[in-house]
């Protein structure tokens, strides 16, 4: 799934291929919404809200699309032909007289007032890119379940949006503890390091299509466990693991990250 960065980095392109322009083509392939007639109306902005967007249409309109796993848009000069999979994925169409977005196997399109945003993104935590970033309020619903795992507190949206199954097993280990590891036995700071490592990551990688969390320039080191299952630990040289929590496969150190695992394994090391 799309993390916020990337999110961002598409709300971007569609903002610079379509704001501030009048729609000549406009094509929602979705039964709900196919009678729709946008054309004649200028898109006034495309805003990113954690993995949401949100595009304002004049007329007090907003199109809310979210990618999930399999979701993209892209452009192209008006009149090139889209390639971004086969036409029966296409799931929109916004163009103008210089650029076309076509979006691709959306399973989140919708036609909303501008109005009723709060609808659909309202129950979203601060958002790490946003202007309502607060990561005080971030860690205050972060901890709100101390019984929760770290990894699963990370991933709800509703704490902070932005946060994928990538960031979320990277953030892990840059606070030396497992995704598993209940909020609530996090040392005193740690929650407020986390949120803070968590929005410079993500600001440094909007404006990079590579996303990187770590400083080792080593070809093939871009992060530091995500995807390394087997692979030395780039910190101490352990192999690095992989398993499932909750639905989601996640990635650690066991030797550079403290607390529990998948499976029990006897008294956890201290968490100081």
């Amino acid at each position: 799934m799309p993390e916020g960065d990337t999110v961002w980095q598409v709300a971007h392109r569609l903002h610079a291929a379509l704001a501030g322009r009048v729609l000549t083509r406009a094509d929602l392939r979705v039964p709900r919404f196919a009678t729709a007639d946008l054309t004649g109306r200028a898109v006034l902005d495309v805003t990113p809200r954690g993995k949401h967007l949100l595009t304002r249409i004049e007329g007090g309109l907003t199109l809310h699309s979210h990618l999930r796993m399999d979701g993209a848009w892209r452009v192209y000069a008006t009149g090139e032909r889209p390639r971004g999979g086969p036409a029966h994925q296409i799931r929109a169409v916004l163009g103008n007289e210089e650029h076309t977005a076509y979006g691709y196997r959306l399973p989140v399109l919708e036609l909303i007032r501008t109005a009723e945003e709060p609808r659909v993104v309202g129950h979203l935590g601060p958002d790490l890119l946003g202007p309502d970033w607060d990561p005080e309020e971030a860690v205050r619903r972060l901890l709100a379940d101390p019984a929760r795992t770290l990894g699963e507190a990370l991933l709800d949206q509703r704490n902070l949006a932005g946060i994928g199954n990538i960031y979320k097993s990277e953030l892990a280990f840059l606070a030396a503890v497992t995704p598993w590891l209940p909020v609530g036995e996090l040392a005193p700071g740690v929650p407020l390091r986390l949120a803070a490592t968590a929005h410079r990551l993500l600001e440094a990688n909007k404006d990079h299509p590579d996303r990187r969390t770590t400083t080792v320039r080593r070809p093939g080191t871009p992060l530091h466990v995500y995807g390394r299952e087997g692979r030395p630990c780039l910190r101490c040289g352990a192999p690095v693991r992989k398993a499932e929590l909750g639905d989601r496969v996640t990635y650690w150190c066991p030797a550079c990250q403290r607390g529990p695992g998948p499976e029990p394994s006897g008294p956890r090391p201290p968490n100081d």
